[in-house]
């Protein structure tokens, strides 16, 4: 792929809780993909890409990373953009901060859906610099914006030293904080596919705050209608039940052929709350989180049912 351009900028990194000693990184801006992939590919220590920083800096003062290499993506044009094809399709940039994204009106009526979970990522000032790509590639089990985005179908665009490739985002996680990214290779953007008429799609999570927190469960559900009301197509995630977010196709089956009515919705819960794979800890019991992803998963149905109808 070639040799990338260096801009040496070392810079120091506070004393983390586990050892106390400062450590030198090194930082460079490239301004193309394939320079930063080049960076990436070369490194001999370990590299991390910063996107927004809202995760990575806060896990390298703790000693949780403690990277060579920090590759900041901010100023690479195709990362940073948000764009519709003729067909009605996005692509959408890595590295574009929720809030800008939040700000694209077009977007916001085609995918309100993933509008719902990138507002519920920090606060208003995080948003403004954490990104959906960062929010992916952290890989925790709990990001907002995940389950939302597998829904939708979204298709992750990968660059590496081997070229592009394209994933479906449900299997850029791996496990908590990891991912299926190879040495090099980092996300460039995502596709999300032309919407049909009729269609809708939710999300929804539970946390003990209303704001600034974590998700205990996340829905997401997309679906689409025929001229009929009948449902012909649909996605279900959910978050926050499992190692990683989870595309539940049994719970999307209720669904399909349905009209999306009460016993289609009970179907639906009982699969969502069969699909959920949650552990105990402080936040929610396992018992909790599988009950209420039954639960969210019928109102997020009925909130997509009803965009898909044009009612909001």
């Amino acid at each position: 792929m070639g040799q990338a351009p260096l801009n040496y900028a070392p810079i120091t990194v506070p004393p983390n809780e586990k050892d106390g000693e400062m450590s030198e990184v090194r930082y460079e801006m490239p301004t193309t993909a394939e320079a930063a992939v080049a960076l990436l590919a070369i490194a001999t220590g370990p590299a991390k890409v910063l996107s927004g920083g809202t995760d990575l800096i806060i896990q390298m003062r703790s000693g949780q990373h403690t990277p060579t290499l920090l590759v900041d993506v901010k100023n690479i044009a195709e990362m940073t953009s948000v764009s519709a094809d003729k067909n009605g399709g996005y692509l959408v940039g890595a590295a574009v901060a929720c809030m800008r994204l939040t700000e694209d009106a077009a977007f916001a009526q085609t995918w309100p859906g993933v509008i719902d979970a990138v507002n519920l990522v920090g606060s208003v000032q995080v948003r403004g610099r954490a990104t959906v790509g960062g929010n992916v590639c952290n890989a925790s089990p709990a990001a907002d914006s995940v389950p939302a985005m597998i829904a939708a179908g979204a298709i992750a665009n990968i660059l590496g030293p081997d070229g592009r490739r394209t994933v479906p985002v449900e299997q850029i996680a791996a496990g908590p904080g990891k991912t299926s990214l190879a040495k090099g290779e980092m996300v460039t953007s995502f596709v999300l596919p032309p919407r049909a008429p009729r269609s809708g799609d939710a999300y929804l999570r539970f946390t003990p705050r209303s704001e600034m927190d974590i998700a205990v469960v996340g829905v997401g559900i997309n679906l689409t209608l025929d001229e009929n009301g009948v449902c012909t197509h649909a996605r279900v995630s959910l978050g926050a039940v499992a190692a990683r977010a989870l595309l539940v196709p049994a719970a999307a089956a209720a669904l399909i052929g349905t009209r999306v009515d009460a016993a289609a919705l009970e179907k639906l819960a009982a699969a969502a709350s069969a699909a959920a794979q949650p552990i105990d800890d402080k936040r929610g019991t396992k018992a909790f989180r599988i009950k209420v992803s039954g639960v969210l998963a019928k109102r997020a149905a009925i909130i997509a049912l009803d965009r898909a109808m044009g009612k909001n």
